[in-house]
Order: C-alpha cells, then structure tokens, then sequence
C-alpha cells in the first residue's frame, strides 16, 4: 500500500514537469562552466543533485535559500557516514562519524516536519492542496485517508527517496564521463550517448549493486536449495557481467543497446533498477536528470581525466568512483 501511494509522483506527466526544473538547473549550472577548467565531477553532481532533489521533491526554492543551504549539508553530512570504513562507521561517542550523522539527521527531521506544519497551515488557510510535488502529494494522499500515513511514514519516503536518487544520479554521471573519456572512438554525437551510452554505463555500474529480496516458494538456483520465505540477495554487479550473457562483459560497448542488439539480452539479464514489482520507483526521476546533464554537457563539452587517474571503486552504500572523478573541461568547437 505504501509503495503505490508513491505511484501517482513518478507519472509521466509529473517526470515531464520535473524534466522542465532539471533542464533550467542544468543550463544555469553547466552555463558557468570555461575551457579548461579543473574539478571534481562527482562533487559537482552531488550538489546539483542535491539543489535539484529538494526543488522537486520538497518543494524548496529561492525562499528557502537559509534552510536548503543547512539541509544540504547534513544531507553531505549523513550520506558521508556510509561511505566510511567499517572501524569508523561502528565508532561511537561525542565525536565520531556516528554521532555527527545523528545530529544531522536530527536536523534533517526538524526540516521536513516544520514542512508538514507549514504545508498544512497554507492549504487550510487557501483550500487549495498542499503543493505540486511529492510531498504536497504525500500530504493530499493522508488528508483523504484509506492508506495509513504517519507522518513519521511521510518523513522516511521523503528520506528514503533523498538519499536513494541523490547517490544514484550522482555514481551514474561520474562513471559515464569516466567511460566517454576513455572510449574517445565512440561516435562523437550527443544522441548516441543518450541513447545507448547510458544503459551500458548502468549494466557496468549499476548504483544499487545489491538487492535484498525473499523467497516466496521453494525453488533451486545454480544447484543450491532454497526454501520458501529465505532471505537473499541479488548482485547486479555479478549479474550485469556474466561472461555466458554477455560478450566481452568488462568492456564498454553501448551499440548492446542499439536496436537489433537489445532485443537479444535475456530477460531478467539486465536490472540496473531491479525488476517486476519491485523496480524502482524513482526510475523515470533519476533518468530523466541523467539524461539532462548528460545532454547539456555535451552540446558545449568533452571531459578528459586528469594525467595519471585510475578508477577505483566504493561500494557503500552505492558503487562510485573512490575518492570522486576529477576532469579538464574541453569546449567543443
């Protein structure tokens, strides 16, 4: 009940509206970008993520500027916790990583509970609904009640929906420029890239790498007895380079997905978003803000990584390069 009571934010008339603010973000950001610059393209994604998440899932704009600017940075703040080693992510007292996401996550929660408070406040006050985002949509789906929502279940779908789309979108851009730079040979057009560039970068990069799921019946995988109700994991990682699915599966060929090619992957060979009931429900959200800045970068740029770089991947809690992607900006003539 709770997933489809998110169902009505992803339409795609609502991903249409969303694709019209991360157009306007993309070209005001990437607009400041020169020939030559330096710097590091996973940091800039993460706050342009970030800037775009809480403009189209809260709500938040120029008047929020004090707030969005404090929340973002718990955001950074909690986000950083996972991507720690595991001795510091089980450290405990007044000065560790822990205690320093517990506080910002308590920041966070005042964030979006005065939120609830103040949304609620403009809608009885003008007898209109409570926004035209996901969570004026959250709050329109509790008033008219059926489907049971806390607004501690308001708070982690917000939450949940935050942390999930900020790291995705975040790791995808990264590993793609990272791709594009060293496959020069590709055909040099934008419409290729959005294309099939995109998809191959996900079958090697997939962000959720690792999938939680339950057995609903006895079955058997590869030989081994699974009884019903077992908990398990996928590995999209594993999944995606399974050298009897995939020809040459460590290589970066994005025509896998051109037409003739990607009607031949099996089914169920390819779940970057996961799959059935359970695909992601932000799927269309994330890429939708891919392919915007996928697309205005490559109408005025090429990147190139720094002299010397070798990528190395972090796995927690999504797959991105270690230590983040830092490139040379290269305008195109």
């Amino acid at each position: 009940a709770s997933r489809m009571a998110l169902v009505p934010a992803f339409t795609k008339g609502r991903i249409e509206q969303a694709r019209a603010l991360i157009d306007d973000e993309a070209e005001q950001a990437i607009g400041a970008w020169r020939d030559g610059d330096h710097f590091d393209l996973m940091a800039w994604t993460r706050e342009f993520a970030l800037r775009v998440a809480m403009k189209a899932l809260l709500g938040f704009d120029e008047s929020h500027t004090a707030r969005t600017d404090q929340a973002a940075r718990d955001f950074e703040t909690a986000l950083g916790f996972f991507a720690g080693t595991l001795a510091q992510q089980l450290a405990r007292g007044p000065f560790t990583p822990h205690a320093r996401m517990r506080a910002a996550t308590r920041r966070l929660d005042r964030v979006i509970y005065e939120e609830l408070a103040l949304r609620r406040a403009r809608a009885a006050g003008s007898g209109d609904g409570h926004g035209d985002d996901l969570l004026g949509l959250l709050l329109d789906l509790q008033q008219q009640g059926g489907i049971e929502l806390t607004d501690k279940h308001l708070r982690d779908q917000i939450m949940t929906l935050m942390f999930a789309g900020h790291d995705t979108t975040t790791s995808t851009i990264a590993f793609l420029f990272y791709e594009l730079a060293r496959n020069p040979e590709l055909p040099d057009d934008p419409g290729f890239v959005l294309g099939h560039a995109i998809d191959e970068t996900l079958r090697l990069y997939p962000p959720a790498w690792v999938g939680p799921r339950r057995s609903v019946a006895p079955c058997e995988v590869a030989g081994m007895p699974v009884p019903e109700r077992a908990a398990i994991n996928y590995s999209s990682w594993a999944s995606h380079r399974l050298p009897d699915v995939w020809d040459e599966p460590d290589a970066f060929r994005p025509e896998r997905f051109a037409p003739g090619n990607v009607e031949k992957i099996p089914k169920g060979a390819y779940v970057p978003f996961g799959a059935g009931s359970r695909t992601c429900l932000g799927m269309r959200f994330g890429q939708a803000e891919i392919l915007s800045i996928a697309s205005h970068v490559l109408e005025r740029f090429r990147l190139e990584l720094e002299p010397g770089y070798e990528l190395r991947t972090w796995q927690s809690p999504t797959i991105s390069p270690r230590g983040g992607l830092p490139v040379r900006l290269r305008a195109v003539r």
